[in-house]
C-alpha cells in the first residue's frame, strides 16, 4: 500500500511538472497566462511598455510637413525640442506604446536607446553581437520580439524630454541619457536630451519629520534659487573677477547649494519661492529637477512654496506643484482648493522615538504674485482672508488635537511665505546685528493683518525671500504707551537670496556687494529654544553669520 502510494505521489508530480512546462512554454510563445498571474510573476512590470520612439520634424514655411503623427499609434510629447525658438524649424518625439496584455507577436520592446551619429555596434565596445535600429535624431533603439521582454527591469515603459547641458533627473527609476538629441541651430545650454524610465512607475512615500535624538531639528530656508532651463546667466556675481569672471548662474548656485547642505545637514530644507526663473526657463520641469535632485541624492526631505516668478515659464503654479509633490522626499502640497493660491498648507514634526506627538508645526502659505489692484495698490499681492481664515482654523484644531495636547514639552509653531508682510518695513523694529536692509521692503500695498493671525495664534517667527539683498531680522512688540512695557511678539526674518539667476549687486549700500546666502533655523525642543543664521557662498563660508537667539522657553525673546 505505502509503495503504491509513493509511485502515484511520483507520477502525479512528474505530471505537474510536465504540464507547468508546456505551459510555460506556451505562454512563452502566445502568452496564455491570465494579466492575474501575469501581474505576480517576477520582473514583471506592469501597464504600458514603449515598442518605438520617433522624431518628427516640420517647417513653418513647408506646409506639408507635420510634426504630428498618426495619432491613434503615436503619442506625441508635447515639448518643442527647439523650445518654440525656431524661426523655422519645430520637432517633437513621439512615442508607441501598448498595455502588455495587448501585445502581439510582431510587437517588439524597447529594451535601451542611445544618442549618437554612429551605430553603436561600431562606436562602442561590447556593442557588437547587438542589433540596433536607427530613428532621426540620431536615436537608436535596441529592441526585441521576445515574449516576456516586456517583464524585464531592463524594458522602457516610460520616456521624456529634459533640456539643458545640466539636465538631470529627479524621478525613481529615470535616467537621462548622455548624449543630446541631434538637431541643426539649437543653443548649446538648451540641447534637447532623452529621459528614459525602466520598470513600473513607483510612488514616492511621503517622508515623516521627527527630532532627533539630541532634541534638535534644524530647517534650511533657501530662498530665490532663480533656476533656468540650460546653465544660466549670471546677474551681479560677487566678486565680479572670481573664476576668472566666467559665470554659469545655476552651475554657481547648485555648486553652493551642495557644500553648504553637507555641511549644516539639515532635517528639512524650506524653498520659500523663485525656485525657477520663469523667463528664463521655457521648460520649468528642467529647472525644478535641478534643485529637487540636490535634495534626493541627500535623502534630505524638502518643501516648496510659489514667488511671483516660477509660474512665468512653461508651468503654471498648479502644474508646478503637481510636479514638485510627486518627486521623492518632497513634503509640498497644494492645500485646499477653497482656499486661494496654491501651497497653503503646514508640516509636522513629531517628537523623538516612536511618538506620534507632534512638537513643531510649521505653516507655509502662497503669496501670489502681483497685485490684482494695480491703479490703488502698486506692487504686489497679498495674502487673501480665505488663506488667513484657514491659517486660523487649522492652528486651533491642531492646538486641541491629541497630536498636540498629548505633547509633554513646549509646542513650538513657524511660518515661512515668499513675499514679505507690510510689517518688514517698520525699520525701528529692525534688530541691530541680525543683518543688512539694502533696498526697500518690497511689501503688498494693501495689509490684510496676516501678521495679527499669526500673534494671535502663538506662531514664534515668520520667514521670507523676495528682497534679495535684504537678510535682516525685525521683532515686533506689543503696542504699549510705554516702551518699557512693550513685549515682543514676532520675529519677521529675510533669508537673503541664494541664486545668481536672481539679482544682486548694491554695491553701493553693501561693502564688497552681496554674496547669496542661505538662511539656518535651528530648534532645541528640549529648552523651545530657536537661534538662527546664515551661511555664506563667498568669505567666511565656514561662519555661522549674524547668529542671534529669538525663542526661549517656546517664547519670542530680544536678544
Amino acid at each position: 500500500m505505502t509503495r503504491k502510494l509513493v509511485r502515484t505521489s511520483i507520477q502525479l508530480g512528474a505530471l505537474t511538472l510536465i504540464v507547468f512546462l508546456l505551459i510555460f512554454l506556451l505562454d512563452n510563445r502566445f502568452r496564455v497566462l491570465p494579466d492575474a498571474i501575469h501581474n505576480h510573476l517576477p520582473l514583471h512590470t506592469p501597464g504600458f511598455v514603449i515598442t518605438d520612439i520617433t522624431l518628427a520634424s516640420c517647417s513653418s514655411i513647408n506646409v506639408l510637413s507635420s510634426c504630428k503623427l498618426d495619432a491613434p499609434r503615436w503619442h506625441r510629447i508635447e515639448k518643442d525640442l527647439y523650445l518654440n525658438k525656431g524661426w523655422l524649424n519645430h520637432a517633437y518625439i513621439h512615442i508607441e506604446r501598448k498595455q502588455e496584455s495587448e501585445l502581439e507577436e510582431t510587437d517588439r520592446v524597447i529594451l535601451d536607446v542611445k544618442v549618437g551619429r554612429l551605430d553603436p555596434t561600431t562606436s562602442e565596445k561590447g556593442q557588437g553581437a547587438e542589433r540596433w535600429e536607427s530613428r532621426p535624431g540620431g536615436l537608436w533603439l535596441k529592441r526585441t520580439a521576445k515574449r516576456h521582454a516586456s517583464d524585464s527591469t531592463k524594458a522602457i515603459t516610460a520616456v521624456d524630454v529634459l533640456f539643458g547641458a545640466d539636465a538631470v533627473e529627479a524621478r525613481t527609476g529615470w535616467e537621462v541619457l548622455d548624449q543630446p538629441i541631434l538637431l541643426s541651430n539649437h543653443e548649446d545650454n538648451q540641447e534637447a536630451r532623452l529621459t528614459l524610465r525602466r520598470g513600473p512607475y513607483i510612488k514616492p512615500e511621503r517622508p515623516t519629520l521627527r527630532v532627533r535624538k539630541d532634541g534638535r531639528f534644524k530647517i534650511m530656508q533657501v530662498a530665490d534659487l532663480h533656476l533656468s532651463t540650460g546653465l544660466g546667466v549670471c546677474r551681479d556675481p560677487e566678486p565680479a573677477g572670481h573664476n576668472g569672471g566666467k559665470c554659469d548662474a545655476d552651475v554657481r548656485t547648485l555648486e553652493f547649494l551642495g557644500l553648504v547642505l553637507d555641511s549644516e545637514k539639515p532635517d528639512l530644507v524650506v524653498l520659500s519661492g523663485d525656485q525657477v526663473n520663469g523667463e528664463t526657463s521655457p521648460d520649468a520641469q528642467s529647472a525644478v529637477f535641478k534643485f529637487a535632485e540636490m535634495f534626493i541624492k541627500r535623502k534630505i526631505p524638502f518643501a516648496t512654496i510659489f514667488g511671483n516668478h516660477d509660474d512665468e515659464g512653461s508651468l503654471s503654479r498648479q502644474a508646478l506643484m503637481d510636479l514638485t509633490q510627486n518627486l521623492p522626499f518632497s513634503l509640498s502640497l497644494p492645500g485646499p482648493s477653497s482656499v486661494e493660491g496654491v501651497g497653503n498648507y503646514y508640516i509636522e514634526v513629531l517628537a523623538r522615538g516612536t511618538s506620534s506627538h507632534s512638537a513643531l508645526t510649521l505653516y507655509l502659505l502662497d503669496t501670489h504674485g502681483y497685485s490684482p489692484d494695480e491703479r490703488q495698490f502698486r506692487g504686489y499681492d497679498w495674502l487673501k482672508k480665505s488663506q488667513i481664515d484657514w491659517f486660523k482654523a487649522t492652528a486651533q484644531t491642531l492646538k486641541n488635537s491629541p497630536a498636540h495636547t498629548g505633547y509633554k514639552h513646549i509646542h513650538m509653531d513657524m511660518a515661512f511665505i515668499h513675499i514679505p508682510l507690510p510689517e518688514y518695513r517698520q525699520e525701528g523694529d529692525i534688530v541691530p546685528g541680525s543683518g543688512t536692509f539694502a533696498e526697500p521692503p518690497t511689501a503688498p500695498g494693501f495689509n490684510s493683518r496676516f501678521k495679527d493671525a499669526l500673534v494671535e495664534e502663538g506662531v514664534l517667527a515668520v520667514s521670507c525671500g523676495h528682497d534679495h539683498v535684504n537678510d535682516y531680522c525685525a521683532l515686533s512688540k506689543t503696542e504699549a504707551s510705554d516702551p518699557k512695557d512693550k513685549k515682543p511678539e514676532l520675529w519677521m526674518c529675510y533669508a537673503g537670496g541664494a541664486g545668481f539667476g536672481g539679482y544682486g549687486g548694491y554695491s553701493n549700500v553693501i561693502e564688497g556687494g552681496y554674496h547669496r546666502r542661505v538662511r539656518v533655523f535651528e530648534f532645541d525642543m528640549d529648552e523651545a529654544r530657536i537661534r538662527t543664521w546664515k551661511r555664506l557662498e563667498y568669505g567666511d563660508t565656514e561662519k555661522k553669520v549674524d547668529e542671534i537667539l529669538i525663542a526661549e522657553g517656546g517664547k519670542v525673546v530680544a536678544p
